[in-house]
Parts: C-alpha cells; structure tokens; sequence
C-alpha cells in the first residue's frame, strides 16, 4: 500500500486530493498544526480513514520526525497562507508559510526520505502582471502580491533541490480552481454564499471590488487528479494546470444569481475596500502540455462550477433555516 503525507489537507484541495488517494489505496497521513483544533469540516466524510500528524510546516524538526516516521512515497506540499488580501496584511506571515515552508518540508524528504515523491501547489500569482497571455510554463514570472511572491520562492526552491539533489520534485502551477469547499473569504465562494443568503431572505446585498478583473477558473476536483498524475511520472516535471478559457468576475456573478432566479444588479455594491492594491487584471492558462503528457482532462465546465457552488450553498442555508 501506497502511503502519502499531504500538507494543508484541512483546505480545499487537500480534502480533494484525500478522496482521490483513499480511492486509489492509499493510507493517507495528514499534517495538522499541534497549536490549534484543526478544522475539519472539508474531511468530515472520510476523518476516520486518514490518519493525523501533529506539525508545523514552519517546524522543520517537527517536519523530520514525521517523514522519518511515515516513510512517505508522495509528499504533496499544499500547506499554504492562501489568501492573497490577507498577503499585503501579513507579508512575513506568508514568507514564512508560503516560501520558507516549502524549504522546511524539501529539506525533511532529503534528508529523511530522498526517494520520496515530492509535489509542491505554485500558483497563477506568480504570473501576476503578465508578460504573455496565455500564460504556459515558459512564461516569465512578475508577481503582484507578498502571496505570489512568495509561491514563486516555493517553486524556484522546488527546481533547486530537484536540480541539486536529483529528486523527484515538482510543481503544478496551478490557475484558480474552486468548489463547495472553498473558504467564503475567496470571492467566488463569497459570491455563491451571498447569494443563498439573499434567496432565502437571509440579507439583502453582495459587496465586491472589482468586476473586470478577469481569472481562469476550474474545479478543485479536477485540478488534485493533475497533482497526483504528475507524481506518477518517469521523470519530475513542472505543468500549468488550468481551463484554458478567461472570464470575469461578473461573469461568474451574472450566472450564480442567474442560477437562483435573481439579478445580480438589484443586490451587488462595489465597494472600493476589496480591489487590491496591486491587481492581476488577466490570468489564462495553457495547459496544452498537462494534457499531452499527463493525460490530464477537465470533467466540470465554468458554468457547472458555478451552479454546483450556488447548489451546495442553498442547500446549506435551507439546512440551517428548517
């Protein structure tokens, strides 16, 4: 039996990336801070077939000891502070998390585990002020918050040690991909939860910042079967993983409140408090190469994300108000 440590499998893609690995066989080992109750509301249907780690991603010793101990033969690095707002507030916080940890966690597998499988989430972000559009693997990178450019350490960090110490490291560059498990901080999911909270009479207005900006967007579920077929690789590589298709923050507004019977122009406040200070006007993937070497192919469209989000938060709040 395969055994896997994935970090960050409390958020979104690490619930996701453990529903695939329980499928394939796996015993599944999740990282989970010693210093706080981890939330586990994205694994409450498979909690007790995954079995817990007390860590800090920040705690390379703490690191050491649980790969010595696990013996891991994927390690799938999606720890992260991920929200982009919260970067320019918390600018060392997420150094430290988001690039530094990468380090700690790269570090415990070389020494501890060198034939172990490394994989490591980069980002869109890292593209931020795009040099050209598409973006693919060969684009330059210009990064427009502390979060990207502290994804970009994390994924030059993972080529170093695959480079200097011939392991199987890499990186998914992954575009926005979201889901019913998406934290409401992030705005497609604080977009479909107001949404069934406006329905059911719950409140009665949507704030957001700006509507142009526009972002390449997939399904979380799709995205964590790329991350496991990049392991499954002859050789370490790195891929974009995205839709290939752009659309606009309103675009993904106008369809939610489509989708419950509602317009949006009756409910939605632009508020100048959520555009960024720096913004990313245009990520758009090429993911050409993901499904010429991997295989890799998209089962949810842009439109089903979205009503799948809207769905699963109606249903939500219809729970709550019976």
């Amino acid at each position: 039996m395969k055994k896997a440590l994935i970090t960050g499998i409390t958020g979104q893609d690490g619930s996701y990336l453990a529903d695939l690995l329980l499928e394939k066989g796996y015993k599944v080992y999740g990282l989970v801070r010693r210093t706080s109750t981890p939330i586990m509301v994205n694994l409450e249907h498979i909690k007790d077939q995954i079995e817990f780690v007390s860590g800090d991603i920040t705690d390379l010793s703490s690191l050491i000891r649980i790969v010595e101990q696990i013996q891991p033969d994927e390690v799938y690095n999606l720890a992260a502070q991920s929200f982009v707002g919260s970067s320019w507030e918390q600018p060392v916080l997420t150094g430290n998390i988001t690039g530094l940890g990468v380090t700690n966690m790269l570090e415990a597998v070389r020494i501890t585990k060198p034939d172990a499988r490394f994989y490591q989430a980069s980002s869109s972000e890292m593209f931020g002020k795009v040099m050209e559009t598409p973006q693919k693997e060969t684009t330059p990178f210009y990064p427009r918050s502390p979060y990207g450019v502290a994804k970009l350490y994390g994924h030059w960090i993972t080529i170093n040690y695959r480079e200097s110490f011939n392991m199987y490291a890499c990186s998914g560059i992954l575009f926005n991909h979201e889901s019913p498990r998406r934290g409401v901080e992030f705005v497609t999911r604080k977009i479909t939860d107001a949404v069934a909270q406006i329905k059911l009479g719950l409140t009665n207005e949507l704030r957001l910042g700006n509507l142009d900006a526009k972002r390449d967007w997939g399904f979380a579920g799709d995205y964590v079967k790329a991350m496991w077929l990049m392991l499954q690789q002859d050789t370490p590589d790195d891929f974009v993983i995205s839709t290939g298709e752009t659309h606009t923050v309103e675009e993904f507004v106008e369809i939610a409140f489509s989708h419950a019977g509602l317009d949006w122009r009756d409910y939605v406040v632009i508020d100048p408090k959520f555009v960024r200070p720096a913004e990313v006007d245009l990520l758009l993937g090429d993911c050409s190469k993901a499904k010429e070497k991997l295989d890799w192919k998209l089962d949810v469209s842009f439109e089903q994300l979205v009503k799948m989000m809207v769905d699963s938060d109606l249903k939500k709040y219809e729970n709550i108000t019976k």
